[in-house]
């Protein structure tokens, strides 16, 4: 029997490798892998679905999902980050604590976009940081953003504006004309996701103005991690809906090869780690000790108060107008899972 082709793009994720590389197969699958980067990805897939299979932001898919585009998503989380310790302030702001962002500028690479949904939900939730009190900067042009596509506009009550072409985030907030921002390393001179350099010219502002909100993140990720009881997920992968409905099986034969890609990975991670991480195994003990054994989970069981609170954040700032259940967002296969 011939196997069916999909093709599958994705970012490169260690828990997905052994799959994009043929090391772990889905049954009855033959993966033809594509790399781009996500920015790139969502774009094209929230455009004309390209791909039968493709990583996607959770929050574009709450959003894409209520306007009608046709995909089924896989609760195959391979990616979760900590968003709200990634923002960086500066000095002459007057902040000295994550509450007194209340009345200032933020600048996020894409409102709609899942990193900056969890930021908001996180600061008005455990800050008290209303997302109407502070003035909202998005650099992704339109053009480029994810919510040029599925018809975006900021809800009603938000003060928001764009950030001018010839700058950026890193820019804008070293020269004090925003006062928090998520943005990269300052001491690398490299360019964002956009293409945009860190440091364009006229950028003369002074670095060490620029401090880590949460300079323990190590004690904010556990702070968060005990009140919520889970680590926040960016992205899934979903499954085009022509492909699901004639060939539904695919749904669970594509979980079940998610993990087993991931337990692969898992299995070799001790080995993995470079060698310049002199005390990478300590770092190693000491995220499970914090999160878990598996701080990256599958399934809808393990990840059930996680959807909820993100379809809860979503609603709540305006970015879909209704609270699906989540059971209507994920193949039905694996709703038990």
């Amino acid at each position: 029997m011939s196997k069916l082709r999909l093709g599958l793009i994705s970012a490169f994720n260690e828990r997905v490798e052994a799959l994009m590389k043929g090391i772990v197969q889905a049954e009855a699958i033959e993966i033809v892998p594509t790399y781009s980067h996500p920015s790139e990805t969502f774009l094209r897939q929230l455009k004309d679905l390209e791909f039968p299979v493709g990583e996607m932001s959770m929050s574009s898919y709450l959003i894409a999902r209520e306007r009608g585009l046709d995909m089924i998503a896989l609760p195959v989380f391979p990616s979760r980050r900590l968003f709200h310790t990634e923002l960086s302030y500066h000095t002459d702001s007057g902040i000295t604590k994550p509450e007194d962002i209340a009345g200032k500028r933020i600048g996020v690479s894409e409102y709609q976009q899942t990193a900056a949904l969890w930021q908001r939900g996180v600061l008005e939730h455990d800050f008290g940081v209303s997302q109407y009190k502070v003035h909202w900067y998005m650099e992704r042009t339109e053009e480029l953003s994810h919510g040029g596509v599925t018809g975006f506009t900021p809800p009603e009550g938000i003060s928001f504006q764009r950030v001018a072409p010839d700058k950026s985030l890193a820019s804008m907030l070293v020269n004090h004309e925003l006062d928090v921002a998520a943005i990269n390393s300052p001491w690398k001179n490299a360019p964002n996701q956009l293409g945009r350099s860190q440091r364009i010219p006229g950028s003369d502002g002074d670095w060490s103005k620029v401090k880590m909100l949460f300079a323990d993140r190590f004690a904010e990720g556990k702070r968060f991690f005990d009140k919520w009881g889970f680590l926040p997920v960016n992205h899934a992968y979903t499954i085009r809906g022509d492909i699901y409905r004639k060939h539904p099986w695919v749904a669970f034969n594509l979980y079940s090869a998610f993990v087993k890609a991931k337990e692969h990975f898992n299995a070799k991670l001790i080995d993995s780690i470079p060698s310049g991480l002199f005390f990478g195994k300590e770092y190693l003990t000491k995220t499970q000790e914090l999160f878990g054994s598996d701080p990256f989970p599958y399934g809808i069981k393990a990840n059930r108060k996680l959807l909820e609170t993100l379809i809860d954040f979503s609603h709540e700032q305006g970015l879909i107008k209704k609270k699906p259940k989540i059971e209507e967002l994920f193949a039905e296969s694996t709703l038990e899972l």
